[in-house]
């Protein structure tokens, strides 16, 4: 049964199931059929995970066991993320597609079975719960040889529908309290399948760094009447020096404090809690400043970085007032052959120390000729 879903910009998602149950949903914008069946035979689904809290921190961590056995790097021909081609059977039952979603074959978070609830926290008492939650993987392109930088402009916009798609509907889910999508490129950092493709991690808890954010926002909203995040991109309009890119609906600058030898925050110039709120304006005038920051990335030192790009937006239920929308794109290649490891201070302690003035990373980003 196909079940279709009309977004914006023309662009129509039809869904599917796969043999084993699980949802792909398919996003294009020239009114393709999708009609291609899961040939797979169909595999036993992992049980939900952990969710344990450390208390030294009051930090949940999600026990997911079952990862240990998921693709590692499997050969291009090998790809599941390709599309469906002669005995090459993969994830994609179809023979070509602009975007796809599909709930992960491995999830770190599943949807839980009945009513659920996050464990009261009460110290090292705190009882053990189930780690709730979704995780859907998000493919850019059929191309396996592609990456973000070389989609085109039309292809960024289907991928930013699909996004924003994602983020509505799972909000929608009671036991889902933060959205973040997000993107990894490079074995440097971590990737595990080399094909244009990203992830949607929907929690049922606020992430550390979520409730950081939220801490700091609430106490400055309180204290100034303002709101922090607006502050912030009006201090580096202010300053330019730190500006990489910016048109009439986005801006792009290296953050003041950066953490990272290349750190990137591209910020809508109408601040919105998060991609939903995001305008037709918004929406059209995102894939060009988009493309400009990953090329202005990779041609820095004429490789392609190692990067996480990471959407932040605002909780599902809470700080929707204080909370603005931003992505943030980190990449720890300081030069060529050379990483910026988290080691002692970073990793153990939590307090980075960057090699380089975020001013000079800026001055690099803005030097390249596209």
């Amino acid at each position: 049964m196909v079940q279709s879903k009309k977004l914006t910009a023309g662009i129509i998602r039809n869904d599917r199931l796969m043999s084993d149950s699980r949802t792909i949903r398919y996003y294009d914008s020239a009114g393709q059929t999708r009609d291609a069946k899961d040939a797979r035979p169909v595999e036993e689904q992992p049980s939900i995970g952990e969710l344990r809290l450390d208390p030294l921190v009051n930090e949940w961590v999600a026990m997911a066991a079952h990862r240990q056995g998921r693709v590692f790097l499997p050969p291009k021909e090998l790809c599941p993320l390709c599309p469906t081609t002669g005995e090459l059977l993969t994830e994609i039952p179809e023979s070509d597609y602009e975007v796809v979603v599909f709930d992960n074959r491995s999830p770190s978070l599943r949807p839980p079975m009945g009513d659920w609830a996050l464990p009261d926290i009460a110290g090292p008492d705190t009882d053990l719960g189930t780690a709730a939650g979704k995780c859907e993987v998000i493919c850019f392109a059929a191309n396996h040889g592609n990456s973000f930088k070389d989609l085109s402009v039309e292809r960024v916009r289907v991928l930013l529908e699909a996004w924003i798609d994602r983020t509505e509907e799972l909000s929608q889910e009671s036991f889902i309290e933060h959205i973040a999508p997000f993107e990894n490129r490079g074995e440097e950092i971590g990737v595990t399948i080399s094909h244009p493709h990203g992830q949607i991690y929907a929690y049922s808890y606020l992430p550390p760094r979520v409730m950081k954010m939220l801490e700091a926002a609430t106490k400055y909203k309180n204290e100034t009447g303002k709101i922090l995040f607006d502050e912030i991109v009006h201090r580096e309009i202010r300053d330019k020096e730190r500006i990489v890119a910016q048109n009439s609906r986005w801006i792009a600058y290296v953050p003041y404090a950066a953490r990272y030898p290349f750190e990137i925050h591209v910020a809508p110039l109408n601040p919105v809690a998060d991609l939903t709120g995001l305008t037709s304006e918004d929406r059209d005038a995102f894939a060009p400043i988009a493309l400009e920051v990953m090329k202005r990335l990779d041609g820095v030192f004429g490789i392609e970085m190692a990067y996480i790009a990471a959407w932040h937006q605002a909780p599902v239920r809470v700080g929707r007032d204080v909370m603005r929308l931003h992505w943030q794109i980190t990449s720890v290649r300081r030069a060529p052959g050379k990483l910026k490891y988290l080691a002692g201070s970073e990793s153990a302690m939590g307090a980075f120390i960057m090699d380089m003035r975020p001013e000079q990373s800026a001055a690099q980003l803005k030097e390249v000729v596209l």
